[in-house]
């Protein structure tokens, strides 16, 4: 592996400068991107589905545990499998109690939800040490719904919003993700990602981009802290 060139000070400045520009760019882009995406029309789920979690059934109106939105991971966890998905779980490890509770604040509950029984989920979970909440959809369409179970004897598969050619009689997990917005106990559904687009990486704010109401930030001066005598807050947008 080759190691970046060694440059002035002044040469370092010039280039970074450059790349800045092109950062600011895509940074620019993705807001108008995250911005088009809270403006996308929202689904009804008419469904009544059931999942299993460690205190029992739960429907995905409980998932939300009273907050407004919710973020669903679809873990790949086939239930002949007796461990769950390596790239899920490198995804997984990074889920920690304070990614969960920012997303807490902005009113977003966050869950997994795989196919496996609840007792193979638990016993996974507990190995790895993990804290989030989990659910198992065994037994339901909830997978195959929302296009992350492709089984062609089931349903006709289709990954990533493109029709998949399958060989056999075979169940192929994929990995994804799908946001639900609530408005009483109505549930919608917003969003959903896969392939490279359902890659668990960024903090909360990543997360939140995928929702319908976003970030919901507003600037606030930390408290006791004094306006510098040179005027207001620098413009930290960009």
């Amino acid at each position: 592996m080759s190691l970046p060139r060694i440059v002035s000070r002044d040469e370092w400045l010039a280039a970074r400068e450059e790349l800045l520009a092109k950062e600011k760019e895509a940074t620019r882009a993705r807001d108008a991107l995250n911005a088009e995406r809270r403006m996308l029309p929202m689904v009804r789920v008419e469904k009544e589905y059931v999942f299993e979690g460690p205190d029992g059934e739960a429907s995905l109106l409980d998932l939300f545990e009273g907050r407004r939105q919710l973020i669903v991971g679809h873990f790949m966890f086939d239930p002949a499998w007796e461990d769950g998905c390596p790239s899920c779980s490198a995804g997984a490890d990074e889920v920690s109690d304070g990614l969960l509770r920012h997303l807490h604040v902005r009113d977003t509950s966050f869950a997994h939800v795989s196919r496996a029984p609840i007792g193979k989920i638990e016993a996974y979970k507990a190995k790895k040490g993990w804290t989030f909440p989990w659910y198992s959809s065994y037994g339901s369409d909830f997978n195959y719904d929302f296009g992350v179970t492709l089984d062609e004897s089931v349903v006709p598969p289709v990954y990533n919003y493109r029709a998949v050619g399958m060989e056999g009689n075979q169940s192929v997990e994929t990995p994804g993700m799908s946001i639900f917005l609530r408005d009483g106990d109505d549930v919608f559904h917003t969003y959903s990602n896969y392939a490279r687009g359902a890659e668990m990486t960024g903090g909360s704010y990543y997360f939140l981009d995928l929702t319908a109401l976003g970030r919901q930030e507003k600037w606030e001066e930390p408290k006791g802290r004094a306006i510098s005598e040179r005027g207001a807050r620098p413009d930290f947008s960009e």
